[in-house]
């Protein structure tokens, strides 16, 4: 009984373990159909994170799916095919055979004898080399070249655009003139330069010099995209908490802001690896690419042009390989997109 006569009702306390779990809130700019009819209803929403909703939308995108299938049987082929076929048939990329009568080009599938046979699948070129030896080596070539060149343009375009999104003012107005005066130039001209500024000697030394030439001029978009990303959270309550503590300027940048601008970095790392290898090729067309006796799809592609009317499968199975490469870095690099942004889920 209270101060006025009344009787108060005993509050009766609920067990702990009997209390209804809270539904977890997302922000409805994350939400998506299932989350809001979970809500509704009821249920539970179990957490999850950016990554692995992402990796679920992009297992859902089957044109992505089957071009990731592929890279990895194309990338997997061309790492390990060259030493099957040289413990199997002896051929390899730069083998020409000691019998004269065999130094000239075959048809696919057929022997000198000009009956059927396993052991060219790609047939041969004007030397009597195997197609198919040539063309998985030339996939090592072209694949090392594509990802250590993105990896040089992905180091020197973040930094760059970080740096340039973080500080601001007039810094960045003069780091971004910079990239505008590099964009007006034809990327081929300053590849040649920097192949002319720096002689090789060897053939390690020639394509180290190749990563570097095609990685430096590779960076521009990458620095604009890194940089909007900056500059769209630098005044976000994570960087503004993480400078009242005292974090130094470089730790903000390298730790607190480049890892969430990851997303698109890695899309874009993924559309570049198709552009430097389209970038390669043409080199290789110029005689500015992989020199002999190395090869690559370029190269190759190259000199199937020579004989394109006599021999055409020496231009249309590398041309071929390269092109379902080309196709399926794209459409992986699309599907990525569409997983890694929020705002392109579908409801």
């Amino acid at each position: 009984m209270n101060g006025n006569g009344n009787h108060q009702k005993p509050v009766e306390e609920t067990p702990l373990e009997s209390r209804p779990e809270p539904v977890l809130s997302i922000p409805p700019e994350f939400a998506v159909a299932e989350d809001v009819h979970a809500v509704v209803t009821g249920e539970l929403v179990a957490g999850s994170s950016l990554w692995r909703d992402a990796w679920h939308r992009l297992l859902r995108n089957k044109l992505a799916v089957f071009s990731m299938a592929v890279v990895l049987v194309l990338t997997l082929a061309s790492l390990i095919g060259p030493a099957i076929i040289k413990r199997s048939t002896g051929y390899a990329y730069d083998v020409i055979p000691k019998d004269i009568r065999l130094n000239k080009s075959f048809a696919p599938f057929r022997s000198p004898e000009g009956k059927f046979s396993w052991t060219h699948p790609m047939g041969t070129d004007n030397a009597g080399r195997d197609i198919l030896a040539r063309v998985l080596s030339g996939g090592q070539i072209s694949l090392m070249v594509a990802l250590i060149a993105t990896l040089v343009s992905l180091v020197i375009g973040v930094s760059y655009g970080a740096v340039a999104g973080y500080l601001g003012g007039r810094l960045d107005d003069l780091m971004m003139r910079i990239v505008d005066v590099l964009y007006s130039l034809p990327y081929v001209i300053i590849v040649i330069v920097l192949l002319a500024l720096l002689p090789a000697q060897t053939p390690a030394g020639q394509l180290a010099q190749l990563f570097f030439a095609l990685g430096a001029v590779s960076w521009l978009t990458m620095a604009r995209i890194v940089r909007g990303q900056v500059m769209s959270l630098k005044n976000q309550d994570f960087v503004l908490a993480a400078r009242a503590i005292g974090v130094s300027t470089p730790k903000i940048i390298f730790r607190h802001l480049v890892p969430n601008a990851l997303g698109p970095v890695i899309v874009y790392a993924t559309l570049t690896i198709p552009t430097v290898m389209l970038s390669e090729a043409f080199l290789s067309f110029l005689g500015l690419g992989v020199r002999p006796p190395r090869v690559s799809w370029g190269s190759l592609a190259f000199e199937g042009t020579q004989s394109l009317g006599v021999y055409p499968w020496q231009l249309i199975f590398p041309g071929l390989v390269m092109a379902l490469m080309l196709f399926s870095l794209n459409f992986l690099g699309d599907g990525l997109r569409d997983a890694l942004d929020p705002q392109m889920r579908k409801q």
